[in-house]
């Protein structure tokens, strides 16, 4: 008998039938068929997955377990770049099971995706309220929060994060960006770090440079921004943080060099000229 996948186990586990053995539940069409669906999943054949899906919720129209695939149909599509669809298809799910965490934060992270914003933190909001530990749910409300002003409800999620996953990456973004946002620099550099060392993107290079800049920190933040120029030469936050240091060390001609190179590749050119009139 081939292993039970986690998708197959929950089905078995919301059906009429989940006393039956194993071996006997996969004789039957329904869960046959789940397993096909499964199967395209792993080969990333998604438009089979989905109707293999769609054919097993056929067969077995009132199986409680079908939620869960009106789910994964819902995230099929949307990898698929089928957006529309796919809100339907959690929209559908949504109204057969309010209370399915899953299905809440399937719907927002879509919803984030289509622009939805207050949509989506509806969701992530409603998550919380079924689920107050709910890390998933806290990270996104808690960054819709810091990035729309109100960084007091931010910190709320963010401690419950902190608590309970402090070493997730996760929660090094979301502290990195509360501490360095809310002017808490020193506080920020030990989670970009972290962030550098386990998943150093361009974002977190500039982000690191920038809180030592604040904190006059100016030999350090040049090997940070050296170090994040040898791995992306086209970012233009790190040029106008390198602008930034140069000011800093009155080395004038070259921070205008790399301000005129900041806003060469697409750098803000209003916040690029503000380093020049502090």
């Amino acid at each position: 008998m081939r292993s039970l996948s986690i998708l197959f186990a929950a089905i078995c586990a919301l059906s009429a039938s989940a006393q039956q053995e194993a071996d006997s539940l996969e004789a039957q069409p329904y869960y046959i068929l789940i397993g096909e669906a499964e199967e395209a999943i792993a080969d990333n054949r998604h438009e089979e997955a989905a109707a293999r899906l769609r054919d097993a919720m056929a067969v077995d129209p009132d199986n409680p377990g079908n939620v869960l695939l009106l789910s994964n149909l819902g995230v099929i599509y949307w990898r698929c770049g089928q957006d529309s669809m796919a809100l339907s298809v959690f929209d559908e799910a949504h109204r057969r099971a309010p209370s399915m965490v899953t299905i809440l934060l399937n719907r927002g992270r879509l919803q984030l995706d289509m622009g939805m914003s207050r949509q989506a933190y509806d969701d992530f909001d409603k998550a919380v309220e079924l689920d107050s530990l709910n890390c998933t749910a806290r990270y996104y409300r808690g960054t819709m929060s810091l990035y729309g002003g109100r960084l007091d409800l931010a910190e709320k999620d963010f401690d419950i994060i902190k608590t309970l996953k402090p070493r997730a990456l996760d929660t090094a973004v979301a502290l990195s960006a509360l501490y360095s946002l809310s002017g808490r620099d020193r506080e920020a550099v030990p989670y970009f770090e972290r962030l550098i060392e386990e998943d150093p993107a361009p974002e977190y290079y500039s982000g690191l440079a920038g809180c030592l800049l604040a904190l006059s920190e100016l030999s350090k933040a040049g090997e940070i921004i050296d170090a994040g120029l040898k791995r992306y030469s086209y970012d233009a936050e790190l040029y106008y943080y390198r602008a930034w240091l140069n000011r800093d060390r009155y080395r004038l001609d070259e921070a205008h060099a790399d301000a005129r190179k900041a806003i060469e590749l697409g750098a803000n050119k209003n916040k690029v000229d503000a380093l020049f009139t502090r």
